[in-house]
């Protein structure tokens, strides 16, 4: 997701490759980073801070106003006494899972913590990220991660209790999508049509409807509706679906993936 976030960020002209500086523990990684986003600086990141060595902020590193976290959660309150240590104050984290008042606490002092959910389609800059602020954050803090998130799609302010549901569903989102176009290309492949031309109108099919739900503002319901004539074709489809608890299926899959999120805090 943070390779996503960056990427979206430099392709909108949000911010200029020699403003980033990326830390990363992996050399590997490093390569990898330094290979995909020429330019942007990307440095060795401690696994824990020492207070009697503590390494310097980069240069610049203030220029954006804070350090966005982007790591894995078992590893989340180790960075962030990293960034407490080289004195970042200000930290907008994408981490999943993760509450402000743990990062917080892991900061030291009194931090200016954002917890964000984006998604993955940040990278093409139609992304959907839920926002909140920690317990010191200030309106400023609010806007400065609404403008960074707001570079690579739609931000949304919600209470902090509310981002499990939304890790859930927008987080996770992407995947069930991609796991219906799977499915639909298949079924495409089995009815005669070639891979090829079964991916464009699956693609094509799943870009307009959404232009469709988007653009008209109708219920989802309302627009199915209006696909489905009665004893069609499409009828017949909807009713094999319904019949195998397709709507069930994914109502529990955004639980699942709820409960996950809020599994990784306890």
């Amino acid at each position: 997701m943070g390779s996503a976030l960056l990427g979206g960020l430099l392709t909108s002209g949000w911010v200029a490759p020699e403003q980033v500086v990326v830390a990363e523990t992996s050399a590997a990684r490093r390569d990898e980073l330094a290979d995909e986003f020429p330019g942007v600086r990307v440095v060795d990141a401690p696994e824990a801070p020492d207070a009697a060595e503590a390494p310097e902020a980069p240069d610049g590193a203030d220029g954006l106003g804070g350090a966005v976290l982007a790591v894995k959660p078992d590893v989340a309150e180790g960075a962030c006494r990293v960034l407490g240590a080289v004195g970042v104050t200000r930290v907008l984290s994408i981490v999943a899972g993760m509450p402000c008042l743990r990062l917080e606490t892991a900061l030291g002092g009194q931090p200016s913590v954002v917890r964000a959910m984006p998604n993955t389609p940040a990278l093409v800059r139609s992304g959907v990220t839920a926002i909140s602020g920690g317990s010191h954050a200030t309106a400023a803090d609010l806007a400065w991660a609404e403008e960074v998130m707001g570079a690579v799609g739609t931000v949304v302010r919600l209470p902090e209790r509310l981002l499990d549901p939304v890790t859930g569903l927008s987080g996770s989102g992407p995947a069930y999508f991609f796991l219906v176009a799977e499915a639909l290309i298949e079924s495409g492949v089995q009815m005669g049509l070639t891979r090829e031309v079964s991916r464009i109108l699956v693609v094509e099919t799943m870009l307009g409807s959404a232009k469709l739900l988007a653009g008209t503002g109708e219920e989802p319901a309302v627009l199915r509706a209006q696909v489905t004539s009665p004893a069609g074709t499409t009828a017949a489809g909807i009713r094999a679906l319904e019949s195998r608890a397709v709507r069930s299926a994914f109502m529990e899959a955004v639980a699942a993936a709820t409960e996950r999120s809020r599994s990784l805090h306890r």
